[in-house]
């Protein structure tokens, strides 16, 4: 049986369980339970607080965790970064209020900065040659400027609208952040088993991530020109249908191309285009 540490509540823990959800992994979602084990695979999902998890994976609480990068880099734990996610995606910046006149990371010198995550921010401070005075709380970061608690923050940015709210400004990007598969360094063999099938669910999953599977009516004569403009991920399927002088064809494309390439395809005579949202894809 294999634990995954899981953050317990926030946009990370809804991501988290939609992937679960797709790599057919079922575990329930209470809230009651601390520890919750699949009724279809040999995993148990153990909600944490998202700055529990990666001391809960080096210490061998868990044996997994899907973490915020921002939290396992802060709390500098002895564990191994087994995949990146791609979701849950912000950033860590320093803002200051929208009235003040920014001139650079100097700007810093000797002010005080209130923040959650002070080793980021202290070793980006060093390696710039500034001097700041590093407040440390919890909580709602944000409202330090505005009540005087200091000069300045650094914290999580998402969409921005919460600065914008706090009528604060953002002026440096320190960190980009995604969620994180992280592992603990002594599973045995068999708990790695069940991760390199917990991995191969993820990579199938991720795979058809951006992904539409489109087939088309083609003429025969023009199956060339039209599978030269195809970047499916190998040589697109290509069949002759019933009505001679026609062909079938098959392929897989990004969606952040789709309607380039459907405009293309038009062109050449494609007709019948149907598209299908791609679920899994096995490479």
């Amino acid at each position: 049986m294999l634990r995954i540490a899981v953050q317990s509540k926030g946009r990370l823990y809804e991501d988290t369980m939609a992937l679960l959800a797709e790599a057919d992994i079922k575990v329930s979602s209470s809230k009651r339970t601390l520890l919750v084990q699949s009724s279809n695979f040999p995993v148990e999902v153990l909600y944490l607080r998202d700055d529990d998890i990666p001391q809960s994976v080096a210490g061998g609480v868990a044996d997994l965790g899907i973490v915020g990068e921002n939290e396992f880099v802060e709390r500098e734990e002895d564990a191994v970064v087994v995949r990146r996610l791609g979701f849950s995606k912000c950033r860590l910046s320093l803002a200051i209020p929208k009235a003040v006149d920014y001139s650079g990371l100097s700007w810093f010198e000797g002010k005080k900065i209130a923040t959650s995550y002070p080793n980021i921010l202290r070793k980006f401070m060093k390696e710039n040659g500034v001097e700041a005075d590093i407040h440390v709380i919890t909580g709602s970061v944000e409202i330090a400027p505005g009540i005087g608690l200091a000069d300045g923050i650094f914290d999580i940015v998402s969409s921005g609208s919460t600065l914008v709210s706090n009528n604060l400004q953002e002026v440096a990007v320190v960190m980009k952040s995604e969620a994180l598969l992280i592992a603990n360094r002594n599973m045995d063999d068999a708990k790695k088993a069940i991760l390199d099938e917990l991995l191969f669910r993820i990579e199938a999953v991720k795979s058809a991530e951006d992904k539409k599977y489109v087939l088309m009516n083609v003429p025969s004569d023009k199956v060339k020109d039209v599978v030269s403009v195809l970047p499916g991920a190998k040589s697109p399927t290509v069949m002759p249908l019933a009505q001679e002088g026609w062909s079938s064809v098959h392929t897989v494309i990004d969606e952040s191309r789709f309607w380039e390439i459907i405009s293309k395809l038009k062109e050449l005579g494609a007709q019948g285009i149907l598209v299908v949202p791609v679920e899994k894809m096995i490479l």
